[in-house]
């Protein structure tokens, strides 16, 4: 986890501590909540689950993206 930039860190907290498996996963919302463009989120979030593959889950249901991390 030391290899995370702070955004990423800080967005891994914030799913671990959200319900994004029971409300969909929205980009924009993340980029508000932590003041970037929606790009930055969808390269962080793409970024945790290469840099730490065990501990976030990215998958889609019911039309729509699911996050979780642990």
């Amino acid at each position: 986890m030391e290899d995370l930039s702070q955004l990423e860190r800080r967005l891994f907290e914030w799913i671990k501590k959200s319900d994004f498996e029971s409300v969909p996963w929205s980009s924009q919302r993340a980029a508000e909540a932590f003041d970037v463009n929606e790009d930055e989120i969808r390269e962080a979030l793409a970024a945790l689950t290469s840099k730490i593959p065990n501990n976030i889950y990215v998958h889609y249901n019911d039309g729509a993206i699911r996050v979780s991390a642990e």
